[in-house]
């Protein structure tokens, strides 16, 4: 394992780039560092370095809605996660969630959440229901569904099947898979077909 003492994000490409893939050493190698140390180590993370990683994570780390909102989180309360793609521009983005207050705390059916992005006046706010899949040990960020409200500092709710959102979130269902006590990685597909595009989030703590 890379010492500790060494940047932060040159230790976890290391990791990543080794023969094989270890998702006990990642987690634990993610676990130990600050937030601000993990949300740059993940934007220093590659396309071929997130594809291997969300492939080294499957049936690692069973994922549950509280992972992304903790139940001591209040209703309604933005919970934010720092997200890096594998698009060609404007990689480093956000997804924030909240919890409806209808929801149990404990075990929520469903969180609500949009993507936060300097292009979200174009491409709009790209808004989606969280959902799980508990046989999986997943959860599916789902674009085909949009929440029933929001808290009042979000962007008002847009349909994803119309203008240039179509081409960005339209027809879309994320899979996320658990790497970490604070970090997920994310494979897009459209329509059941994977598009070959992956994404690291870690959860303000």
């Amino acid at each position: 394992m890379p010492n500790r003492d060494s940047d932060p994000a040159q230790a976890l490409g290391s990791l990543l780039r080794e023969a094989v893939v270890k998702p006990h050493e990642v987690a634990r190698a993610l676990d130990t560092m600050s937030h601000g140390e993990r949300v740059r180590a993940i934007r220093a993370v590659g396309r071929h370095e997130q594809r291997r990683l969300y492939e080294a994570v499957s049936g690692f780390r069973a994922l549950a809605m509280t992972d992304m909102v903790a139940a001591a989180t209040p209703a309604m309360t933005t919970v934010r996660h720092h997200g890096r793609n594998t698009l060609p521009v404007f990689q480093d983005f956000e997804k924030r969630f909240c919890r409806p207050s209808e929801a149990d705390p404990q075990q929520p059916d469903r969180l609500w959440g949009y993507n936060f992005s300097p292009m979200g006046w174009l491409v709009g706010s790209g808004y989606f229901v969280l959902r799980p899949d508990v046989a999986r040990g997943e959860l599916l960020v789902d674009y085909n569904l949009l929440p029933s409200g929001h808290p009042p500092e979000w962007p008002a709710i847009r349909p994803n099947e119309r203008g240039v959102s179509r081409f960005v979130y339209g027809f879309m269902i994320d899979t996320l898979r658990g790497v970490s006590q604070h970090v997920t990685v994310g494979s897009a597909a459209r329509k059941g077909r994977d598009l070959g595009s992956w994404f690291l989030l870690c959860r303000e703590p």
